[in-house]
């Protein structure tokens, strides 16, 4: 055993520190347990591109994962965001297998993956791991239609307030690395755009940003300043996925 996988040894699934799997019952539990491998997922390292058959799907912890979708040009433009809610790679248990998008970490840190094999036979014995698993599908679903609207209809500064709430969900603390650069191929939009956006926000005293580290000063005021997006993907995932209860 690495020293890795030692200091990932959860006691029980509500240890992991990711939600989806903390909300399994014992019975998968105690069969995925075994199989669960702790990774370290590192800024901008691609974990499945579009087309591609999957091998795995990951369940992050401390890391968050964009799922883009690249135009033929190269341009892409983030359709969701996944981190300790939820799972990357939920065309491998809805018959798929492979997807349009791409998977790359917007926020290095840790997570686990698990073979396609494992995830496929779960899924196939139905029961509660199923329903949890769709429900946290219709979730992700809801983040994806969601954000086409925004794109669509809201300012580049609702927009920049939407994902910055989004990824402070999935993080421990109130600071994200992260480049302008990246953040605009993130919203699909020019990073002159972004910087403005940005620059607005600091002015307010809403978030402080520099060289590469935005940290978040006002969450309330993001909230204000957010489109009704947020709160609506909000909502549903709280509505959809369970409450996580201690061992």
């Amino acid at each position: 055993m690495t020293a890795l996988e030692f200091a990932f040894m959860p006691s029980c699934a509500a240890s992991t520190g990711n939600h989806l799997l903390a909300s399994l019952p014992p019975e998968p539990w105690q069969r995925w347990e075994p199989a669960l491998e702790p990774v370290e997922l590192a800024l901008g390292q691609v974990l499945y591109e579009a087309g591609r058959v999957m091998s795995h799907v990951y369940f992050p912890t401390t890391a968050i994962v964009s799922l883009l979708y690249v135009m033929e040009n190269g341009a892409s433009a983030e359709i969701a965001v996944v981190g300790n809610e939820g799972i990357v790679g939920i065309s491998l248990f809805m018959g798929g297998g492979s997807t349009t998008s791409r998977a790359v970490v917007q926020s290095a840190g840790r997570g686990y993956r698990l073979k396609v094999g494992a995830m496929q036979a779960e899924f196939e014995r139905g029961g509660p791991v199923l329903h949890l698993l769709l429900r946290y599908t219709q979730a992700l679903i809801t983040q994806m239609a969601q954000t086409a609207v925004c794109n669509r209809h809201h300012s580049l500064d609702q927009q920049l307030c939407r994902w910055l709430l989004l990824s402070l969900d999935r993080l421990q603390g109130t600071d994200l690395v992260m480049t302008q650069e990246l953040i605009s191929n993130m919203l699909g939009v020019r990073r002159e755009g972004v910087t403005e956006a940005a620059l607005k926000l600091q002015r307010a005293e809403i978030i402080r940003y520099s060289r590469g580290r935005i940290s978040v000063l006002d969450r309330t005021g993001l909230e204000q300043r957010s489109c009704e997006c947020y709160a609506v993907v909000r909502k549903e995932y709280d509505r959809l996925l369970p409450d996580i209860t201690a061992c």
